[in-house]
């Protein structure tokens, strides 16, 4: 289908606004940009989503900031923000946290962890590791899934090869638009690597800061070659103008081959990062939704 016409209102007005994608500069001055979009989308009269509690903590001293739902359902999720494995901080994605708690009635407990090119791979995994064991040891009681978006998510489908490796029982996995294959081969990235937001010459970049060996044969970052049997069941849910479109859905097909448990929500008329245009965006609202209540099904089972 074609590109959502409330997407294109957005990419217009970020074309106008002059910003031509999301790198540029050092990685502090990214960094700024990113949280300055962020926040901008908010406006002057936003009102945060209101959840039961928000405590700012650390895990083990890696900082976290832990959401109680309005509503417990007696699920618990960690959650790793999206940038690249370089920009982003638990106020960007404190909005989408606030959501997924609600929408889960989850403890959600979202990870601020240590962004590259200052700390390449493995640290943010490491970090990812660490607070899963301390959610785990925090509500021993409650299925326990890991979520999170862009590179977010690659960390999370990373934490799930660990978990399996180390016989942690995470219940599921949910993975928004993931990046699964550093060689960066799919048809989705040279059709969509300009113009929609995230661009190919962002990814190289970002993946240059965090892994500048280019991470191919690293199993948690080449997850299309990684060896996925027996991990946690998952959703992946992809966006139709992502330049990761397919290599989301390849991940999808990887684990099902693999026979793990798994659902592929497609985003028809999406862009990269969707989930975080709620409220903006209606198709945004729903798919975002729909891969909410998939990855419920899955944690409660």
């Amino acid at each position: 289908m074609p590109l959502d016409p409330q997407f294109r209102t957005v990419l217009d007005t970020l074309a106008t606004a002059g910003f031509a994608g999301l790198t540029g500069g050092d990685a502090p001055t990214v960094r700024e940009r990113y949280r300055t979009l962020a926040l901008s989308r908010r406006g002057p009269g936003f009102v945060p989503e209101p959840v039961a509690g928000v405590e700012d903590t650390t895990a083990d001293d890696v900082p976290v900031r832990v959401y109680t739902p309005a509503e417990d359902r007696g699920i618990a999720v960690v959650y790793l923000h999206g940038g690249g494995w370089v920009v982003g901080d638990l106020d960007t994605h404190d909005p989408l946290c606030r959501r997924v708690a609600n929408a889960l009635g989850a403890v959600v407990v979202s990870v601020d962890y240590r962004l590259a090119p200052e700390h390449p791979f493995p640290a943010g995994l490491d970090d990812a590791g660490t607070v899963l064991r301390w959610t785990l040891a925090r509500h021993p009681d409650r299925p326990v899934g890991a979520a999170g978006d862009s590179a977010g998510a690659s960390l999370a489908a990373g934490l799930a090869l660990r978990a399996r490796d180390a016989g942690l029982p995470l219940a599921g996995q949910l993975l928004f638009y993931p990046a699964t294959d550093p060689a960066m081969t799919s048809q989705s990235v040279r059709d969509n690597g300009e113009g929609y937001f995230l661009t190919h010459a962002d990814m190289a970049w970002f993946l240059a800061q965090y892994l500048p060996g280019g991470g191919t044969g690293v199993p948690e970052v080449d997850l299309l070659a990684a060896d996925v049997a027996g991990v946690a069941p998952a959703v992946v849910a992809t966006a139709e103008f992502d330049p990761l479109r397919d290599e989301g859905a390849a991940y999808a097909e990887h684990l099902a081959a693999a026979g793990v448990p798994v659902e592929h929500v497609p985003g028809p008329g999406l862009i990269h990062g969707y989930a975080a245009f709620l409220g903006v965006v209606d198709g945004a609202d729903a798919t975002t939704v729909r891969a909410l209540g998939s990855f419920g099904r899955v944690l409660t089972g």
